[in-house]
């Protein structure tokens, strides 16, 4: 369209109904009014959260969805400080969050003056890409470029804009902004790697975030077929290959599948789609060291930063990973064209599987009730979900546990806090998700401290604006992550990790007007859950688990923790005897 005459108010708006934004998340502020005032008008819906944390959690849900950029806003100062760790969360989601910040007058910046602050310095780390209005006249111009980047660098950006330069008059020109497609990379470099995979002996793919986010799961499975390559998901992405299909070995990283780790141990090639490999999720798990150091590596990624960040690898391809995957196979085929189905391979996946299975079942077989075993309710729970079902899970032990029970068929359906790992994540994302997916269930599990972080307040948020999300609370009184800790390295010397007064749950919830459920038995769980989708109101199901020491997995990271030594007479007493 021409350029018309309209306020920067209008020009920030109408940009973001060019964008196809219909949901803001945010608290109200004065600083940004002017602009909220034409939301209704503009068909865009402005969802008003408990905290500015949560607004950007509920806004990097309903990217990772979608797929497309989605906004938080919030008032100046305090309120766009909210949103500094849930906008970490969605650069290592490499999730297209748009923050809009407005701040200080222009005239006032630098005097100290009232909710004043630096706003451009908190996002400068993690954001893709961040910008100042700087007249009123460049609010649609900069607007489109702070979606501009976040479709195409693949991550949050922010637009901060004073809150004067809502104001005036200018001329502007509305439209959307494209996304540029990426290609499959280097010929060269595919040619290397249809080499490297046509000599291989056990090849396995590891399939990461980046092949849900490219909807590439179709390319790899064919990829996956034809070189009966076992497939790994990579950590907290286990919604990147079909769990069922035969090939499938389910997530390695914390807490994952031992099916996973042990295939992948005896590969001599990986290619690696879609996953910066970060080490978080490559350690050793169940003291079993599986990332096989000796095997020959492809990467292939959209973003060039990540290539070679933790993994040296042999083929580096920067490029979209569904027409990397459909290019690789072509030409490994035209290398490699009567390679058959390798049954060897596929029996070996499949006593894997059986194997990690049989003893999954055994750690999950407790009939212990008041509290239960968390994996006994772990599987219940799981096994209850629909297969269209999302969830958004939040970090903690028992947040990490159910790294080993969730299977899903189709992609955009495990949303998690990923490497940041920030408690109170899973509530806020599960709200996005529900917009972005009203036809599916979605589930904000959370252990109940992270759920004291962020849950509580924001069940208030599902029931005003009837969003159905429904949160199951693992509740064992205790930080569990901390106190495993504690336990192995601190002779049960407890500072902190207990919550002993916990309140219920769902009494609380059904307080606030949603629906509450209270289980304490594993032959209650699978109903609750039925019964809470049913429900289609937003819903708490209070579980109480077991915690302490039989039942706590590994801590995180045995490898950033030493056995304490103390050289100070007043503290001697606490060395290991």
């Amino acid at each position: 369209m021409a350029k018309q005459k309209m306020t920067p108010s209008e020009a920030l708006v109408e940009t973001l109904v060019a964008e196809g934004v219909k949901n803001v998340f945010g608290i109200v502020g004065s600083a940004y009014m002017d602009a909220l005032d034409l939301f209704p008008a503009a068909g865009i819906r402005f969802i008003p959260v408990a905290h500015e944390q949560a607004a950007t959690h509920a806004a990097d849900g309903l990217a990772r969805v979608t797929g497309s950029p989605q906004c938080c806003i919030g008032q100046n100062g305090p309120g766009a400080a909210n949103f500094v760790s849930a906008m970490v969360a969605a650069y290592w989601a490499h999730s297209p969050v748009v923050a809009l910040t407005p701040e200080t007058g222009s005239m006032g910046m630098g005097t100290g003056g009232f909710q004043e602050l630096d706003q451009m310095a908190m996002f400068e780390r993690q954001t893709v890409y961040q910008v100042r209005v700087n007249q009123p006249r460049r609010m649609a111009e900069l607007a489109r470029r702070a979606f501009y980047m976040a479709k195409n660098l693949n991550g949050p950006t922010q637009l901060n804009i004073p809150r004067d330069f809502f104001y005036g008059v200018c001329e502007d020109e509305i439209y959307t902004t494209p996304v540029i497609k990426r290609g499959a990379g280097s010929l060269e470099d595919l040619d290397a790697a249809a080499r490297i995979i046509a000599a291989a002996r056990y090849p396995v793919i590891v399939s990461g975030g980046g092949v849900s986010q490219a909807d590439a799961v179709e390319p790899v499975r064919a990829l996956a077929e034809y070189l009966t390559a076992p497939v790994v998901n990579s950590y907290l992405h286990n919604d990147t290959f079909p769990a069922s299909h035969p090939l499938a070995c389910g997530p390695i990283g914390y807490c994952g599948s031992k099916a996973a780790m042990r295939t992948i141990k005896k590969a001599d090639v990986v290619v690696a789609l879609g996953t910066r490999l970060g080490p978080f999720g490559t350690l050793p798990q169940y003291d079993m060291a599986y990332w096989p150091d000796q095997a020959r590596l492809i990467q292939c990624d959209t973003d060039v930063n990540v290539l070679g960040l933790s993994k040296r690898a042999d083929v580096y391809s920067c490029g979209d990973v569904g027409e990397f995957a459909t290019l690789l196979l072509e030409r490994t085929k035209a290398l490699a064209p009567d390679l058959k189905a390798d049954s060897g391979r596929l029996a070996d996946v499949k006593a894997e599987r059986q194997a990690w299975g049989d003893e999954l079942n055994q750690w999950s077989a407790s009939d212990r009730s008041a509290p239960m075993h968390p994996r006994r309710f772990h599987r219940e729970w799981t096994r209850a979900l629909p297969e269209n079902s999302i969830v958004t899970t939040d970090i903690g032990n028992n947040s990490s546990m159910i790294n080993s029970y969730l299977r899903f068929e189709g992609v955009r359906q495990h949303i998690s806090a990923l490497s940041w790992g920030n408690c109170g994540f899973a509530y806020g994302a599960a709200l996005g998700c529900k917009i972005a997916r009203p036809d599916a269930p979605v589930i904000a599990f959370q252990g109940d401290g992270a759920y004291g972080i962020s849950g509580i307040a924001e069940v208030m948020t599902a029931v005003r604006e009837n969003i159905p999300v429904i949160a199951i609370v693992a509740t064992n009184y205790e930080w569990g992550a901390e106190k495993k800790n504690q336990i192995d390295y601190y002779d049960n010397r407890f500072v902190g990790a207990n919550l002993p007064d916990n309140p219920d749950y769902a009494r609380l919830a059904e307080e606030m007007g949603a629906l509450g459920f209270r289980v304490d038995h594993p032959d209650q769980v699978g109903d609750a859950v039925k019964e809470a989708i049913a429900s289609s109101r937003p819903c708490v199901i209070n579980a109480i688990v077991q915690g302490g020491e039989e039942v706590l997995a590994e801590p995180f990271r045995r490898d950033a923790l030493n056995m304490p030594v103390r050289y100070l007479d007043k503290y001697s007493h606490l060395n290991a005897k």
